[in-house]
Order: C-alpha cells, then structure tokens, then sequence
C-alpha cells in the first residue's frame, strides 16, 4: 500500500514494463483522449481521471491501484512518481509522449502523471451517518470541491448531493477536494427531503439573515449541515425540514460568503465545540463540578 508523504532517498530509476504510446493514432490513447474530454463519457463509463501526484497517491493509499496510470515521459522520470511505482510495483503505467499527455491533461501545465479509476459506488444510509453535509444543487465543482475537503478534514463521514449537483467525480472538483472522495461515503443524486426526515441528530440549513447565529447552537453530537445553491439558497421544503436556520455573523462590509467558505465555517465550529467540550471533561476540576451539580440537583428535587 502507498504511503503519501514517504520519500526514500533517491535511487535510480524503477525498471519497468511499461507500455510506450508516441501516435496520436493508436485506439487507447484515443480512448483516453474522450475520456479526458468528455463529462458525458465520464458520467456514461463512470470513470473518473485523477490528475498530479499528491491526488493519486492518495487513492493508491485510500483504495488501491488504479486501473490504468498514465505518465508523460517527462513524468516517468519525476522522484515522486518514481517513489510511488517502488512502492506499489504491481501498477505497470503507460507512457505517453510529452506531446499526447499535454493533449489529456485538465490543466495548464501538465503535472505528468494521471491515473484512471472507477468512480466509487457506496451505499450511504442517513441513518447510519453521525456528521454529514447536505449539498442542494451546488453548480460550481471548486465549491463543491473544497465543501468536501473541508467536511473530510473536520470529520464528518458522509456527502449528500441532489439531483442537479456538480459532477462529483469531474476532474476540477477532484483537484479542489484533494482526495477527500476517498475518506467520505458520497452519494450523488440523492433525495435531500428524504435524507433529512432519516437523519437521526440535528439539521442545521446554512442561511444569510437568518435569526439565528452559528455560535448560539449546541452542535455536539450527530450533525447534518444543509448548505443551498450558490445565487438561489436552499429550497422551502429543506428549510422547514431544519432544526436550525442560522446565519454567519460578520462584522465587515461583505453581504456573504460563498457556499464554501460558510460551509468550512460550520464544519469547524462543530469541530471547535466537540474539542472544547473534550478539554473540559478532562479538566483537572471536571469531576468535581459534575459531582456538585448532581448533588444541587437532588437538593432541588428532596
């Protein structure tokens, strides 16, 4: 299993069998070239292309290999690349020419390695789930991206995404997520209605104006943040389904955040809340102040 971050000191190059594409008409490269491509034939094959070093090794850590590693020739000479393949010897890359990579990768600047995977199917029950995110119809993927980065990073296990979401497994929205697909249960296309009248703690909706701030709710214990559409907010029925519509106070001449950084906030408040409450237990002075509030509550009641 690959482990991110390890970097033995450098040694030649792996001896390997690779396969060398240099024709812009050979069938796999052309394969690669529409699945590079086209979101349809990444939706229709369920594929999804993982772009630069730092994302599939996080996959190879998380999941396994996948089933097919492309690298540039320049790429293949890279220490990074060359750790990962000592590491995990099993995968055998295929080699594209500098000039054909540059052709299927989704950014710029070519980072040299790609890696092609299935799309992860897993059967999320809300029931099952303890902090979660509920996602309405977020049409930006770097949104979407860095919301699932963020509820990885604080914890929460599962990501609800409604019908007309961002494409989860698009390749802008992998980069900004930065391997969180991997840590979270996704499950796209759900029924946000339904999920939240099965969700068994408290919905807090994300909301600009509302009444009530973040900071005045207790969020220790299960919690599913329900965070709306960039420009539109959360529908009605989500809404009323809430236990808490909250707002984000700010004290600067900004009318609001974007749904990422509103949702980062919630995420770590929840986080900040759960750690204070830990310290406080382990505090020197806990145990007696939970003694003395029992004995005050059976004075009361005597």
């Amino acid at each position: 299993m690959y482990s991110p971050g390890f970097a033995p000191a450098r040694s030649s190059p792996v001896n390997l069998a690779v396969k060398h594409i240099t024709s812009p008409e050979n069938a796999l490269y052309k394969s690669l070239l529409k699945l590079a491509r086209s979101s349809r034939e990444r939706r229709k094959t369920r594929q999804a292309l993982l772009d630069g070093t730092h994302l599939v090794g996080a996959y190879c850590a998380s999941i396994g290999a996948p089933q097919t590693l492309i690298l540039s020739a320049t790429g293949l000479e890279h220490e990074e690349t060359q750790s990962l393949l000592r590491q995990m010897p099993e995968l055998k890359p295929v080699v594209l020419a500098d000039s054909l990579f540059k052709q299927i990768s989704p950014v710029t600047t070519p980072t040299g390695i790609l890696a092609i995977i299935e799309v992860l199917e897993r059967v999320v029950k809300p029931q099952d789930t303890r902090f979660c995110v509920l996602l309405e119809e977020l049409q930006d993927a770097g949104n979407l991206g860095s919301i699932l980065r963020s509820a990885a990073a604080a914890g929460a296990d599962a990501a609800f995404l409604s019908k007309n979401c961002a494409f989860a497994w698009s390749p802008k929205t992998l980069r900004a997520a930065m391997g969180a697909h991997f840590q979270l249960r996704l499950a796209e296309n759900a029924d946000l209605v339904e999920v939240a009248k099965k969700f068994r703690g408290k919905l807090v909706a994300a909301k600009p104006h509302a009444k009530k701030s973040l900071y005045e709710v207790d969020l220790r214990g299960p919690v599913a943040f329900i965070i709306g559409n960039e420009g539109a907010g959360l529908s009605e029925p989500l809404l009323n389904l809430a236990h808490h519509r909250v707002n984000i106070f700010m004290p600067g001449k900004i009318e609001s955040l974007n749904a990422a950084a509103a949702a980062a906030v919630c995420l770590f408040e929840k986080v900040r809340q759960e750690q204070v409450n830990r310290v406080l237990k382990n505090s020197p002075g806990a145990a007696f102040d939970t003694k003395n509030a029992q004995m005050q509550g059976a004075r009361r009641r005597s």
